[in-house]
């Protein structure tokens, strides 16, 4: 998700790294500030399900570019109405899903690790390339794409819904495959960018 004043810097770029020499100097942040500001120093383990390995290598949250594997996500929540450390609530039509298959990052990303839960969980569990192909059954799907994630008894429905795919990467822009957006006046502004109308889809059900 992005701001879509962001999209003309990605479909030049890419989707670039905040570490990248072509970062967007320029860029519109709507995330949770304060979220950001952690990740960039916070150390995790990847340790591929083995709590046991104290040797398990360590990276930096903030070295990486983070992906959802599914829509309507709580931080989408927040960027919309504001609350916690997000500097201003963005309207809907403001907001730019980038859909990306993973086979497309995987050939164009040199180092890439996924998370079974957010990120900055207590008891996330990170994994590398290595367990690539045991991700379909290591990510809850069934969080991922539940449309209610409220109330402490749902917490743990929140906590797997916001499982990651980090990459420390550029991600070129042919490697986003369509441009999800709320309404026709988005999708006219994304038009007006040089996006073809075919990889714009409306999707007003993935916003709160």
């Amino acid at each position: 998700m992005t701001h879509i004043e962001n999209i003309p810097h990605v479909l030049k770029h890419g989707i670039t790294h905040k570490n990248s020499p072509n970062k967007n100097e320029k860029f519109v942040t709507i995330g949770d500030v304060s979220l950001i500001d952690v990740r960039a120093t916070k150390s995790v383990q990847v340790d591929n399900g083995d709590f046991q390995n104290i040797n398990a290598p360590s990276i930096i949250l903030g070295d990486f570019i983070p992906f959802y594997f599914g829509t309507r996500m709580p931080m989408l929540y927040v960027m919309q109405n504001g609350g916690n450390f997000v500097k201003r609530a963005t309207p809907a039509q403001d907001i730019v899903y980038l859909k990306c298959l993973l086979v497309d990052v995987i050939k164009s990303c040199k180092t890439y690790f996924f998370s079974d839960v957010h990120a900055t969980d207590k008891y996330v569990t990170f994994y590398d390339k290595s367990k690539l192909a045991e991700l379909p059954n290591l990510i809850d799907w069934d969080a991922v794409k539940s449309s209610y994630w409220g109330r402490e008894e749902n917490l743990n429905i929140k906590r797997k819904k916001q499982a990651e795919f980090l990459v420390s990467d550029d991600v070129p822009a042919n490697c986003i495959t369509a441009f999800g957006c709320y309404n026709e006046p988005a999708k006219q502004k994304l038009v007006a960018f040089g996006i073809e109308a075919s990889k714009i889809k409306l999707i007003p059900e993935a916003y709160f």
